[in-house]
């Protein structure tokens, strides 16, 4: 019989619970400690999914005997310290994006990746979207050629709430979390490493301290390139919407969904076990560990990105 995975997750809000519903649906695998900021939330969650202990300390959920892995769910600027944390116990760990906010951290984590040997990922869903594995699927297959790509992100955060409705007790940014995602992303669908890269930035809110508006433009070593926009001050349709505009189709991703460039649904539901791209990125991060191997979006593969974001930052800062 396969041992059972023992996991615990760091972070008890939106996206946290999105891991729990995903990891329900993955035999073999046992949430048993559930850490987050505020207790009674915490222990109202661990007892809504079953989950045998809860705490506000990581460092608690470390100790547990037979856990094997943490998913890290907490507010960005604690993923890479994180990360080494749980590195340090000797878990294997799974971090959502970002996998830090500087080059530092980020390069800290993938460091100690290497000396512990021992399964490091990050949260790059886009890679697992069956929208963007429909499309990963033909590039590899040699039948499409990206030419460009037309990202628009758009949320409407003008207050500090999560997804669902709640204060935050964190910042989130455009640069490091949400354009994280297209960047990496464009040049996975590429092939090829981003070569050129440029950003502009609205003005910064008087209330978050950061900018609400950015546009980012990149270019690949294969000729293509992408526009990104990205905005916390749409009030109107939010989320990520990916145009590929290649040289044998266009293709409209909206998160798992995928459509044509004339808005006719194209059938993904056979591209994976699933249309849960949160699912399918744990199914990955289990099946890494199980079988002893580097799993698609490592800490090492995704690093570029960060190198990348990391220019564009310095690059804002001096105007």
């Amino acid at each position: 019989m396969t041992k059972t995975i023992k996991v615990a997750l760091a972070g008890a809000g939106a996206f946290g619970l999105k891991h729990l519903d995903g990891i329900r649906l993955i035999e073999g695998v046992e949430v048993i400690s559930l850490v987050g900021r505020e207790l009674d939330k915490t222990e109202e969650a661990a007892k809504t999914y079953g989950v045998g202990h809860a705490t506000t300390d990581l460092a608690d959920a470390l100790k547990l005997p037979g856990l094997d892995a943490v998913i890290l769910a907490t507010p960005t600027q604690m993923h890479a310290a994180q990360a080494i944390q749980c590195l340090e116990a000797g878990k294997h760990v799974e971090v959502e994006i970002p996998l830090a906010d500087s080059l530092k951290d980020a390069e800290a984590v993938a460091a100690m990746q290497e000396k512990t040997g021992l399964v490091a990922m990050c949260g790059h869903t886009r890679r697992f979207n069956p929208s963007h594995q429909f499309v990963h699927k033909r590039i590899l297959a040699d039948e499409f050629h990206i030419q460009q790509m037309d990202v628009q992100t758009y949320f409407f955060r003008r207050t500090n709430m999560n997804a669902l409705g709640q204060a935050r007790s964190w910042t989130d940014h455009l640069l490091w979390h949400h354009a994280a995602h297209t960047v990496d992303l464009f040049a996975w669908q590429c092939r090829s490493p981003i070569v050129n890269a440029n950003a502009l930035e609205g003005p910064i809110h008087a209330d978050l301290g950061i900018a609400m508006d950015m546009s980012i433009q990149l270019k690949a070593e294969s000729g293509a390139i992408c526009t990104l926009s990205l905005s916390f001050n749409n009030d109107g349709p939010l989320g990520t919407f990916f145009r590929y505009i290649g040289d044998t189709a266009t293709y409209i991703a909206r998160y798992d969904d995928l459509f044509t460039g004339r808005d006719e649904k194209i059938d993904v539901s056979r591209v994976a076990v699933s249309m849960n791209g949160i699912e399918l990125q744990d199914r990955e991060f289990f099946a890494a560990i199980r079988e002893g191997r580097e799993p698609n979006s490592s800490v090492g593969q995704v690093l570029p990105c960060y190198r990348v974001l990391d220019g564009l930052e310095r690059r804002l800062a001096s105007g």
